[in-house]
């Protein structure tokens, strides 16, 4: 497991057990979530992936929230393929992988308080996303034709986004979601 390399290791030990508690009461309480929120990770573990194979099918929602985390594995995805949730706020990181684009029931990501400065194009190929929360990124352009054509989309939080005047404008127009951005007076 990788995690945050500052803290003596008994802080080390003590992440990792409470890592490796959280994942055992999924599995033995058939929990539909996993919860590894705030756990000084850098990296989602490997061996998550091995000790969950029995209830991947089972895992609808994911909180790898305020954590170290600079990127996200494919295998994220492609292992817990019910995923409806998955909340990575307050992270550090810059990009999703592509297959982020196969999740077939995936209704809510949070990726608040990120380095997002690109907009996570894959997500507009996802036809069950209802919201998207981006805010707090370092985000100047939206996909807004794509994100139009999502058949799902309910909502999307573009707050706190250092959001260029065409993207602002294109904005204030009426669209098929709701907005949430910080508009200047």
């Amino acid at each position: 497991m990788t995690f945050h390399r500052d803290g003596s290791n008994s802080e080390m030990a003590e992440a990792v057990a409470n890592v490796a508690r959280r994942i055992n009461a999924t599995v033995e309480e058939g929990k539909d979530s996993l919860d590894l929120s705030n756990c000084k990770l850098i990296s989602f573990p490997d061996g998550v992936f091995k000790v969950l194979r029995s209830v991947t099918e089972n895992i609808r929602i994911i909180s790898l929230a305020d954590n170290e985390m600079k990127a996200i594995s494919s295998k994220l995805f492609s292992t817990f393929t019910q995923l409806r949730e998955l909340d990575l706020r307050g992270n550090v990181l810059t990009k999703l992988p592509d297959s982020v684009g196969e999740m077939e029931h995936l209704i809510s990501i949070n990726l608040a308080g990120n380095g997002f400065s690109i907009f996570p194009d894959k997500l507009t190929e996802i036809a069950t996303l209802e919201r998207i929360n981006l805010e707090g990124n370092s985000i100047t352009e939206i996909p807004l034709e794509k994100l139009s054509s999502m058949p799902a989309l309910k909502w999307l939080n573009v707050k706190s986004n250092p959001l260029d005047s065409n993207t602002r404008s294109a904005l204030q127009s009426p669209h098929s979601f709701d907005v949430l951005t910080t508009t200047e007076s």
